[in-house]
Protein backbone atom coordinates (compact mmCIF):
# COMPACT_ATOMS: atom_id res chain seq x y z
CA UNK A 1 0.00 0.00 0.00
CA UNK A 2 1.45 3.36 -1.06
CA UNK A 3 1.59 5.96 1.73
CA UNK A 4 -0.69 8.95 1.32
CA UNK A 5 1.14 12.27 1.02
CA UNK A 6 -2.16 14.08 1.64
CA UNK A 7 -5.13 12.81 3.65
CA UNK A 8 -8.38 14.78 3.62
CA UNK A 9 -11.11 13.98 6.11
CA UNK A 10 -14.56 15.54 6.44
CA UNK A 11 -13.76 18.81 4.65
CA UNK A 12 -16.72 21.18 4.40
CA UNK A 13 -17.03 24.65 2.89
CA UNK A 14 -20.00 26.95 2.34
CA UNK A 15 -20.37 30.41 0.84
CA UNK A 16 -23.38 31.93 2.52
CA UNK A 17 -26.18 29.37 2.28
CA UNK A 18 -24.49 27.56 -0.60
CA UNK A 19 -22.77 24.39 0.68
CA UNK A 20 -19.97 23.80 -1.86
CA UNK A 21 -18.09 20.96 -0.14
CA UNK A 22 -20.05 18.50 1.99
CA UNK A 23 -17.71 16.15 3.83
CA UNK A 24 -14.82 15.35 1.47
CA UNK A 25 -12.77 12.25 2.36
CA UNK A 26 -9.84 11.69 0.01
CA UNK A 27 -6.31 10.26 0.02
CA UNK A 28 -3.66 11.42 -2.45
CA UNK A 29 -0.91 8.78 -2.46
CA UNK A 30 2.73 9.68 -3.00
CA UNK A 31 4.10 8.59 -6.36
CA UNK A 32 0.69 8.31 -8.01
CA UNK A 33 -1.46 10.45 -10.32
CA UNK A 34 -4.98 10.90 -8.98
CA UNK A 35 -7.26 12.21 -11.74
CA UNK A 36 -10.12 14.32 -10.38
CA UNK A 37 -13.23 14.45 -12.56
CA UNK A 38 -16.33 16.48 -11.83
CA UNK A 39 -18.98 18.49 -13.60
CA UNK A 40 -18.56 22.25 -13.53
CA UNK A 41 -19.81 23.36 -10.12
CA UNK A 42 -19.07 20.02 -8.41
CA UNK A 43 -16.63 21.71 -5.99
CA UNK A 44 -13.27 20.83 -7.56
CA UNK A 45 -11.98 24.43 -7.62
CA UNK A 46 -13.00 25.06 -4.01
CA UNK A 47 -11.20 21.91 -2.88
CA UNK A 48 -8.07 23.01 -4.75
CA UNK A 49 -8.25 26.49 -3.20
CA UNK A 50 -8.37 24.96 0.28
CA UNK A 51 -5.34 22.79 -0.49
CA UNK A 52 -3.33 25.74 -1.82
CA UNK A 53 -4.28 28.13 0.98
CA UNK A 54 -6.67 30.47 -0.82
CA UNK A 55 -9.68 29.39 1.29
CA UNK A 56 -9.97 28.03 4.82
CA UNK A 57 -12.17 24.98 5.28
CA UNK A 58 -15.20 25.36 7.57
CA UNK A 59 -14.72 21.87 8.98
CA UNK A 60 -12.63 18.72 8.72
CA UNK A 61 -8.86 18.37 8.48
CA UNK A 62 -6.06 17.99 5.97
CA UNK A 63 -2.77 16.26 6.81
CA UNK A 64 0.45 16.45 4.79
CA UNK A 65 2.87 13.60 5.49
CA UNK A 66 0.84 12.83 8.63
CA UNK A 67 1.19 16.40 9.98
CA UNK A 68 -1.69 18.91 10.22
CA UNK A 69 -1.77 21.11 7.11
CA UNK A 70 -3.54 24.44 7.57
CA UNK A 71 -1.80 26.97 5.28
CA UNK A 72 -2.60 30.63 6.00
CA UNK A 73 -2.16 31.54 2.34
CA UNK A 74 -0.72 30.36 -0.98
CA UNK A 75 2.86 31.27 0.04
CA UNK A 76 2.58 29.10 3.15
CA UNK A 77 1.24 26.18 1.10
CA UNK A 78 4.09 26.64 -1.36
CA UNK A 79 6.71 26.58 1.41
CA UNK A 80 5.28 23.28 2.66
CA UNK A 81 5.49 21.72 -0.80
CA UNK A 82 1.92 22.05 -2.12
CA UNK A 83 2.26 23.57 -5.58
CA UNK A 84 -0.66 24.46 -7.84
CA UNK A 85 -0.74 25.28 -11.56
CA UNK A 86 -4.13 26.90 -12.09
CA UNK A 87 -6.37 26.63 -15.16
CA UNK A 88 -6.32 30.44 -15.49
CA UNK A 89 -2.74 30.96 -16.65
CA UNK A 90 -2.64 34.56 -15.44
CA UNK A 91 -2.89 33.18 -11.89
CA UNK A 92 0.55 31.63 -12.44
CA UNK A 93 2.42 34.37 -14.30
CA UNK A 94 2.81 38.16 -14.21
CA UNK A 95 2.53 39.34 -17.83
CA UNK A 96 4.35 42.64 -17.22
CA UNK A 97 7.54 40.87 -16.04
CA UNK A 98 10.05 38.92 -18.10
CA UNK A 99 10.33 35.14 -18.04
CA UNK A 100 13.28 35.13 -15.63
CA UNK A 101 11.44 37.27 -13.08
CA UNK A 102 8.39 35.01 -13.34
CA UNK A 103 10.42 31.85 -12.82
CA UNK A 104 12.03 33.36 -9.70
CA UNK A 105 8.98 35.30 -8.52
CA UNK A 106 8.52 33.39 -5.27
CA UNK A 107 12.19 33.78 -4.33
CA UNK A 108 12.05 37.51 -5.08
CA UNK A 109 8.84 37.88 -3.06
CA UNK A 110 10.59 36.36 -0.06
CA UNK A 111 13.44 38.89 -0.31
CA UNK A 112 15.89 36.87 -2.33
CA UNK A 113 18.35 39.69 -2.97
CA UNK A 114 20.75 37.15 -4.43
CA UNK A 115 18.87 37.39 -7.70
CA UNK A 116 18.75 41.15 -8.07
CA UNK A 117 21.87 40.92 -10.27
CA UNK A 118 20.36 40.33 -13.68
CA UNK A 119 23.09 38.04 -15.01
CA UNK A 120 22.88 35.64 -12.05
CA UNK A 121 19.11 35.86 -12.07
CA UNK A 122 18.88 34.87 -15.70
CA UNK A 123 21.37 32.03 -15.22
CA UNK A 124 19.25 30.60 -12.40
CA UNK A 125 16.09 31.08 -14.47
CA UNK A 126 17.73 29.27 -17.36
CA UNK A 127 18.56 26.36 -15.05
CA UNK A 128 14.90 26.11 -13.94
CA UNK A 129 13.68 26.31 -17.54
CA UNK A 130 16.14 23.63 -18.70
CA UNK A 131 14.98 21.28 -15.94
CA UNK A 132 11.53 21.09 -17.50
CA UNK A 133 12.59 21.36 -21.15
CA UNK A 134 11.35 24.93 -21.57
CA UNK A 135 13.22 26.34 -24.56
CA UNK A 136 12.65 30.08 -24.35
CA UNK A 137 14.60 33.33 -24.04
CA UNK A 138 14.26 34.12 -20.32
CA UNK A 139 14.71 37.85 -20.98
CA UNK A 140 11.47 38.02 -23.01
CA UNK A 141 8.41 39.71 -21.47
CA UNK A 142 5.70 37.17 -20.64
CA UNK A 143 3.07 39.47 -22.19
CA UNK A 144 4.55 38.71 -25.62
CA UNK A 145 4.37 34.93 -25.24
CA UNK A 146 1.73 32.62 -26.64
CA UNK A 147 -0.74 31.14 -24.18
CA UNK A 148 1.01 27.77 -24.48
CA UNK A 149 4.37 29.30 -23.55
CA UNK A 150 2.79 31.12 -20.60
CA UNK A 151 1.43 27.77 -19.44
CA UNK A 152 4.90 26.22 -19.60
CA UNK A 153 6.39 29.16 -17.67
CA UNK A 154 3.78 28.65 -14.92
CA UNK A 155 4.59 24.93 -14.80
CA UNK A 156 8.35 25.58 -14.72
CA UNK A 157 7.88 28.07 -11.88
CA UNK A 158 5.93 25.44 -9.96
CA UNK A 159 8.58 22.79 -10.53
CA UNK A 160 11.26 24.96 -8.89
CA UNK A 161 9.65 24.27 -5.49
CA UNK A 162 10.29 20.51 -5.36
CA UNK A 163 6.63 19.77 -4.61
CA UNK A 164 5.28 17.10 -2.25
CA UNK A 165 1.87 17.56 -3.83
CA UNK A 166 1.53 18.97 -7.34
CA UNK A 167 -1.96 20.10 -8.40
CA UNK A 168 -2.48 20.56 -12.14
CA UNK A 169 -5.81 22.11 -13.24
CA UNK A 170 -6.52 21.47 -16.96
CA UNK A 171 -2.79 21.85 -17.76
CA UNK A 172 -2.92 20.72 -21.41
CA UNK A 173 -5.78 23.03 -22.49
CA UNK A 174 -3.36 25.38 -24.30
CA UNK A 175 -0.49 23.01 -25.11
CA UNK A 176 0.48 21.50 -28.44
CA UNK A 177 0.91 17.74 -28.72
CA UNK A 178 4.71 18.03 -28.34
CA UNK A 179 4.37 20.35 -25.32
CA UNK A 180 1.81 18.03 -23.71
CA UNK A 181 4.12 15.05 -24.22
CA UNK A 182 6.92 16.99 -22.50
CA UNK A 183 4.59 17.68 -19.57
CA UNK A 184 3.59 14.00 -19.38
CA UNK A 185 7.27 12.97 -19.28
CA UNK A 186 7.81 15.44 -16.44
CA UNK A 187 4.84 13.99 -14.53
CA UNK A 188 6.24 10.48 -14.99
CA UNK A 189 9.56 11.66 -13.55
CA UNK A 190 7.91 13.33 -10.54
CA UNK A 191 5.89 10.16 -9.86
CA UNK A 192 9.18 8.26 -9.72
CA UNK A 193 10.46 10.79 -7.16
CA UNK A 194 7.48 10.14 -4.89
CA UNK A 195 5.46 13.29 -5.61
CA UNK A 196 1.69 13.02 -5.20
CA UNK A 197 -0.09 14.49 -8.21
CA UNK A 198 -3.69 15.69 -8.38
CA UNK A 199 -4.60 16.04 -12.06
CA UNK A 200 -7.87 17.83 -12.85
CA UNK A 201 -9.06 17.38 -16.41
CA UNK A 202 -12.07 16.73 -18.63
CA UNK A 203 -9.84 15.26 -21.35
CA UNK A 204 -10.17 11.51 -21.38
CA UNK A 205 -7.03 11.23 -23.52
CA UNK A 206 -5.01 12.84 -20.69
CA UNK A 207 -6.64 10.68 -18.03
CA UNK A 208 -6.05 7.46 -19.98
CA UNK A 209 -2.38 8.38 -20.42
CA UNK A 210 -1.64 9.46 -16.85
CA UNK A 211 -4.09 8.29 -14.20
CA UNK A 212 -3.26 5.60 -11.65
CA UNK A 213 -6.64 6.20 -10.04
CA UNK A 214 -9.73 8.32 -10.74
CA UNK A 215 -11.83 10.21 -8.21
CA UNK A 216 -15.25 11.52 -9.28
CA UNK A 217 -16.99 14.45 -7.58
CA UNK A 218 -20.63 15.45 -7.74
CA UNK A 219 -22.53 18.10 -5.76
CA UNK A 220 -19.67 18.78 -3.35
CA UNK A 221 -19.05 15.14 -2.46
CA UNK A 222 -16.85 12.26 -3.62
CA UNK A 223 -19.16 10.14 -5.76
CA UNK A 224 -16.73 7.46 -6.92
CA UNK A 225 -13.19 6.10 -6.50
CA UNK A 226 -11.74 3.91 -9.25
CA UNK A 227 -8.46 2.03 -8.81
CA UNK A 228 -6.77 -1.01 -10.28
CA UNK A 229 -6.15 -1.96 -13.88
CA UNK A 230 -7.96 -1.49 -16.12
CA UNK A 231 -9.52 1.70 -14.78
CA UNK A 232 -13.29 1.96 -15.18
CA UNK A 233 -13.50 5.16 -17.26
CA UNK A 234 -17.19 4.85 -18.09
CA UNK A 235 -17.96 4.23 -14.41
CA UNK A 236 -16.02 7.37 -13.48
CA UNK A 237 -18.04 9.46 -15.95
CA UNK A 238 -21.28 7.92 -14.69
CA UNK A 239 -20.33 8.72 -11.08
CA UNK A 240 -19.41 12.27 -12.07
CA UNK A 241 -22.73 12.97 -13.83
CA UNK A 242 -25.10 10.78 -11.82
CA UNK A 243 -26.39 9.12 -14.99
CA UNK A 244 -25.22 7.42 -18.17
CA UNK A 245 -23.80 9.68 -20.87
CA UNK A 246 -25.55 8.97 -24.15
CA UNK A 247 -23.81 9.08 -27.48
CA UNK A 248 -24.42 12.16 -29.61
CA UNK A 249 -26.54 11.17 -32.58
CA UNK A 250 -27.79 13.67 -35.13
CA UNK A 251 -28.79 13.72 -38.77
CA UNK A 252 -26.68 15.86 -41.06
CA UNK A 253 -29.06 18.35 -42.72
CA UNK A 254 -28.98 19.37 -46.35
CA UNK A 255 -26.68 22.42 -46.54
CA UNK A 256 -28.06 25.62 -47.99
CA UNK A 257 -26.44 28.10 -50.37
CA UNK A 258 -22.92 29.36 -49.84
CA UNK A 259 -22.87 32.19 -47.29
CA UNK A 260 -19.13 32.69 -46.88
CA UNK A 261 -16.28 31.87 -49.28
CA UNK A 262 -12.54 32.37 -49.48
CA UNK A 263 -10.44 32.02 -52.61
CA UNK A 264 -6.68 31.62 -52.45
CA UNK A 265 -6.60 32.68 -48.79
CA UNK A 266 -3.08 32.72 -47.38
CA UNK A 267 -2.83 33.25 -43.63
CA UNK A 268 0.95 33.71 -43.60
CA UNK A 269 3.32 34.58 -46.46
CA UNK A 270 5.01 31.17 -46.16
CA UNK A 271 1.76 29.15 -45.83
CA UNK A 272 -0.07 27.42 -48.66
CA UNK A 273 -3.26 29.17 -49.89
CA UNK A 274 -6.62 27.45 -49.55
CA UNK A 275 -10.28 27.81 -50.52
CA UNK A 276 -13.13 27.53 -48.04
CA UNK A 277 -16.90 27.44 -48.55
CA UNK A 278 -19.29 27.66 -45.59
CA UNK A 279 -23.00 27.13 -46.26
CA UNK A 280 -26.22 28.14 -44.60
CA UNK A 281 -27.56 25.60 -42.09
CA UNK A 282 -24.14 23.91 -41.91
CA UNK A 283 -21.94 23.45 -38.85
CA UNK A 284 -18.31 23.06 -39.90
CA UNK A 285 -15.56 22.21 -37.42
CA UNK A 286 -11.89 22.91 -38.03
CA UNK A 287 -9.58 20.76 -35.93
CA UNK A 288 -5.81 20.79 -35.65
CA UNK A 289 -3.00 20.96 -33.14
CA UNK A 290 -2.31 24.07 -31.07
CA UNK A 291 -0.48 26.46 -33.41
CA UNK A 292 -1.90 24.94 -36.60
CA UNK A 293 -3.53 28.24 -37.59
CA UNK A 294 -7.13 27.94 -36.36
CA UNK A 295 -7.06 31.11 -34.29
CA UNK A 296 -5.14 32.93 -37.03
CA UNK A 297 -7.99 32.10 -39.42
CA UNK A 298 -10.53 33.41 -36.89
CA UNK A 299 -8.57 36.66 -36.57
CA UNK A 300 -8.60 37.17 -40.36
CA UNK A 301 -12.32 36.40 -40.72
CA UNK A 302 -13.14 38.78 -37.87
CA UNK A 303 -11.00 41.64 -39.17
CA UNK A 304 -8.42 41.51 -36.37
CA UNK A 305 -5.54 40.64 -38.71
CA UNK A 306 -5.12 41.04 -42.47
CA UNK A 307 -4.65 38.01 -44.68
CA UNK A 308 -1.33 37.72 -46.48
CA UNK A 309 -3.25 37.07 -49.71
CA UNK A 310 -6.64 36.03 -51.06
CA UNK A 311 -10.25 37.15 -51.30
CA UNK A 312 -13.32 36.67 -49.10
CA UNK A 313 -17.02 36.91 -49.92
CA UNK A 314 -20.02 37.14 -47.59
CA UNK A 315 -23.45 36.53 -49.16
CA UNK A 316 -21.83 36.87 -52.59
CA UNK A 317 -20.36 40.34 -51.93
CA UNK A 318 -16.70 41.19 -51.26
CA UNK A 319 -15.87 41.04 -47.56
CA UNK A 320 -12.76 42.66 -46.11
CA UNK A 321 -13.39 43.99 -42.59
CA UNK A 322 -10.91 46.42 -41.07
CA UNK A 323 -11.81 45.60 -37.49
CA UNK A 324 -14.22 43.75 -35.26
CA UNK A 325 -16.82 46.54 -35.52
CA UNK A 326 -17.08 46.17 -39.28
CA UNK A 327 -17.26 42.37 -38.95
CA UNK A 328 -20.11 42.54 -36.44
CA UNK A 329 -21.96 45.12 -38.56
CA UNK A 330 -21.72 42.69 -41.50
CA UNK A 331 -23.10 39.83 -39.37
CA UNK A 332 -19.84 38.00 -38.66
CA UNK A 333 -19.55 37.18 -34.93
CA UNK A 334 -16.61 35.66 -33.05
CA UNK A 335 -16.74 34.00 -29.62
CA UNK A 336 -13.05 34.15 -28.76
CA UNK A 337 -11.21 31.45 -26.84
CA UNK A 338 -9.64 31.93 -23.40
CA UNK A 339 -12.72 33.44 -21.81
CA UNK A 340 -10.98 35.03 -18.81
CA UNK A 341 -8.56 36.91 -21.08
CA UNK A 342 -10.67 37.75 -24.13
CA UNK A 343 -14.34 37.39 -23.28
CA UNK A 344 -15.47 37.79 -19.68
CA UNK A 345 -15.55 41.22 -18.01
CA UNK A 346 -14.99 40.28 -14.33
CA UNK A 347 -16.48 43.54 -12.99
CA UNK A 348 -19.76 43.03 -14.92
CA UNK A 349 -22.67 40.86 -13.86
CA UNK A 350 -24.09 38.03 -15.98
CA UNK A 351 -26.62 40.28 -17.69
CA UNK A 352 -24.02 42.86 -18.70
CA UNK A 353 -21.67 40.15 -19.97
CA UNK A 354 -24.46 38.58 -22.03
CA UNK A 355 -25.61 41.80 -23.72
CA UNK A 356 -22.22 43.53 -23.96
CA UNK A 357 -21.69 43.37 -27.76
CA UNK A 358 -25.22 44.59 -28.48
CA UNK A 359 -25.89 47.29 -25.88
CA UNK A 360 -27.01 49.71 -28.60
CA UNK A 361 -29.94 47.42 -29.38
CA UNK A 362 -31.20 47.84 -25.82
CA UNK A 363 -30.86 51.62 -25.73
CA UNK A 364 -33.67 54.15 -26.04
CA UNK A 365 -33.83 57.24 -28.28
CA UNK A 366 -31.60 59.28 -25.94
CA UNK A 367 -29.02 56.50 -25.58
CA UNK A 368 -30.28 55.40 -22.15
CA UNK A 369 -30.36 51.67 -21.53
CA UNK A 370 -33.80 50.05 -21.49
CA UNK A 371 -33.08 47.79 -18.53
CA UNK A 372 -36.26 45.74 -18.94
CA UNK A 373 -35.33 44.87 -22.52
CA UNK A 374 -31.76 44.07 -21.52
CA UNK A 375 -32.94 41.84 -18.67
CA UNK A 376 -35.45 40.04 -20.91
CA UNK A 377 -32.68 39.32 -23.44
CA UNK A 378 -30.38 38.05 -20.70
CA UNK A 379 -33.06 35.79 -19.21
CA UNK A 380 -33.81 34.39 -22.67
CA UNK A 381 -30.14 33.46 -23.20
CA UNK A 382 -29.79 32.02 -19.68
CA UNK A 383 -32.77 29.74 -20.32
CA UNK A 384 -31.65 28.72 -23.81
CA UNK A 385 -28.09 27.90 -22.71
CA UNK A 386 -29.05 26.31 -19.40
CA UNK A 387 -26.86 28.66 -17.36
CA UNK A 388 -27.09 27.67 -13.68
CA UNK A 389 -27.36 30.86 -11.60
CA UNK A 390 -29.59 32.66 -9.12
CA UNK A 391 -30.42 35.42 -11.59
CA UNK A 392 -29.00 37.66 -14.33
CA UNK A 393 -27.60 40.22 -11.86
CA UNK A 394 -25.25 37.70 -10.23
CA UNK A 395 -21.56 38.44 -10.68
CA UNK A 396 -20.04 36.57 -13.62
CA UNK A 397 -17.27 35.16 -11.41
CA UNK A 398 -19.84 33.50 -9.13
CA UNK A 399 -20.46 31.01 -11.96
CA UNK A 400 -18.54 27.80 -12.51
CA UNK A 401 -16.22 27.66 -15.51
CA UNK A 402 -18.74 25.73 -17.59
CA UNK A 403 -21.50 28.25 -16.91
CA UNK A 404 -19.16 31.15 -17.71
CA UNK A 405 -18.46 29.44 -21.03
CA UNK A 406 -22.20 29.14 -21.72
CA UNK A 407 -22.46 32.91 -21.20
CA UNK A 408 -19.57 33.61 -23.58
CA UNK A 409 -21.02 31.39 -26.33
CA UNK A 410 -24.63 32.33 -25.67
CA UNK A 411 -24.10 36.08 -26.05
CA UNK A 412 -23.13 35.57 -29.69
CA UNK A 413 -25.96 33.15 -30.45
CA UNK A 414 -28.59 35.51 -29.04
CA UNK A 415 -28.57 37.76 -32.12
CA UNK A 416 -28.97 36.82 -35.78
CA UNK A 417 -25.69 36.45 -37.69
CA UNK A 418 -24.54 35.41 -41.14
CA UNK A 419 -21.36 33.66 -39.97
CA UNK A 420 -20.78 32.59 -36.37
CA UNK A 421 -17.20 31.65 -35.44
CA UNK A 422 -16.72 29.80 -32.15
CA UNK A 423 -13.05 29.45 -31.14
CA UNK A 424 -12.68 26.58 -28.64
CA UNK A 425 -16.26 26.89 -27.32
CA UNK A 426 -15.84 23.79 -25.12
CA UNK A 427 -12.59 24.87 -23.45
CA UNK A 428 -12.48 23.86 -19.79
CA UNK A 429 -16.04 22.50 -19.57
CA UNK A 430 -17.25 19.10 -18.45
CA UNK A 431 -18.89 16.50 -20.68
CA UNK A 432 -22.46 17.51 -19.83
CA UNK A 433 -21.82 21.24 -20.40
CA UNK A 434 -20.10 20.36 -23.67
CA UNK A 435 -23.19 18.47 -24.81
CA UNK A 436 -25.46 21.37 -23.75
CA UNK A 437 -23.40 23.92 -25.69
CA UNK A 438 -23.11 21.63 -28.72
CA UNK A 439 -26.85 21.01 -28.79
CA UNK A 440 -27.55 24.75 -28.68
CA UNK A 441 -25.07 25.39 -31.51
CA UNK A 442 -26.83 22.86 -33.74
CA UNK A 443 -30.37 23.85 -32.77
CA UNK A 444 -29.75 27.49 -33.68
CA UNK A 445 -27.76 26.93 -36.90
CA UNK A 446 -30.53 27.08 -39.53
CA UNK A 447 -30.15 30.69 -40.69
CA UNK A 448 -26.37 31.10 -40.63
CA UNK A 449 -23.09 29.40 -41.43
CA UNK A 450 -21.32 28.15 -38.29
CA UNK A 451 -17.58 27.57 -37.93
CA UNK A 452 -16.35 25.80 -34.79
CA UNK A 453 -12.60 25.71 -34.06
CA UNK A 454 -11.51 22.93 -31.70
CA UNK A 455 -8.28 21.13 -30.90
CA UNK A 456 -10.05 18.04 -29.54
CA UNK A 457 -11.34 15.65 -32.20
CA UNK A 458 -14.08 14.30 -29.89
CA UNK A 459 -15.58 17.81 -29.75
CA UNK A 460 -15.62 18.12 -33.54
CA UNK A 461 -17.27 14.71 -33.94
CA UNK A 462 -20.04 15.67 -31.50
CA UNK A 463 -21.05 18.97 -33.15
CA UNK A 464 -20.11 19.16 -36.84
CA UNK A 465 -21.68 18.20 -40.15
CA UNK A 466 -18.28 18.48 -41.76
CA UNK A 467 -14.78 18.38 -40.25
CA UNK A 468 -11.84 20.20 -41.82
CA UNK A 469 -8.25 19.68 -40.75
CA UNK A 470 -5.75 22.53 -40.48
CA UNK A 471 -1.99 22.08 -40.38
CA UNK A 472 0.76 24.66 -40.87
CA UNK A 473 -1.83 27.42 -41.47
CA UNK A 474 -3.57 25.71 -44.36
CA UNK A 475 -6.44 23.24 -44.82
CA UNK A 476 -5.26 19.70 -45.49
CA UNK A 477 -8.41 17.61 -45.10
CA UNK A 478 -12.20 17.72 -45.55
CA UNK A 479 -14.44 15.00 -44.07
CA UNK A 480 -18.20 14.59 -43.96
CA UNK A 481 -19.03 13.55 -40.37
CA UNK A 482 -20.22 10.12 -41.39
CA UNK A 483 -18.15 6.92 -41.36
CA UNK A 484 -14.97 8.99 -41.09
CA UNK A 485 -11.62 7.30 -41.66
CA UNK A 486 -10.25 8.36 -38.26
CA UNK A 487 -6.75 7.03 -38.94
CA UNK A 488 -6.48 9.23 -42.04
CA UNK A 489 -7.95 12.22 -40.24
CA UNK A 490 -5.51 11.85 -37.34
CA UNK A 491 -2.62 11.51 -39.77
CA UNK A 492 -3.66 14.83 -41.30
CA UNK A 493 -3.91 16.44 -37.85
CA UNK A 494 -0.42 15.28 -36.89
CA UNK A 495 1.07 16.28 -40.23
CA UNK A 496 2.11 12.75 -41.14
CA UNK A 497 -0.34 12.44 -44.04
CA UNK A 498 0.50 13.58 -47.52
CA UNK A 499 -0.84 17.14 -47.78
CA UNK A 500 -3.15 16.85 -50.73
CA UNK A 501 -5.87 19.47 -50.88
CA UNK A 502 -9.45 18.28 -50.90
CA UNK A 503 -12.47 20.23 -52.03
CA UNK A 504 -14.04 22.43 -49.35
Amino acid sequence: MTAAAITIRGITKAFGRNAVLRGIDLDLPAGQVTALMGANGAGKSTLVKILCGVHRADGGEVRLDSQPFVPVGPAAALRQGVVTVHQNINDGVVPDLDVASNLLLDTLAEGGGLFLKRRRMRAEARRIADAVGLEIDVSRPVAGLTLADRQLVAIARAMAHRPRLLILDEPTSSLSLAEAQRLFALIDRLKGEGVAILYISHRMSDIRRLADRIVSMRDGQISGLFEGKPLNYSGAVRAMLGHEITEVDFAIPEPGPAMFETRGLRLKPEAQPFDLVLRRNEVVAITGLVGSGKSALAAVLYGLEPAAEGKMQLDGAPYRPEGAGQAVAAGVFLAAKDRLINSVIPQFDIQQNLTLPFTARHAGPLGLMRRAAERAAAERIIAAMGVVCQGPRDGILTLSGGNQQKVVVGRWMAEASRLLILDEPFQGVDIQARRDIGRRIRDSAADRATLVLCAELDEALEVADRILVMSEHTLVGDHRNENIDLARLMAQVSGSAEKTKEPA
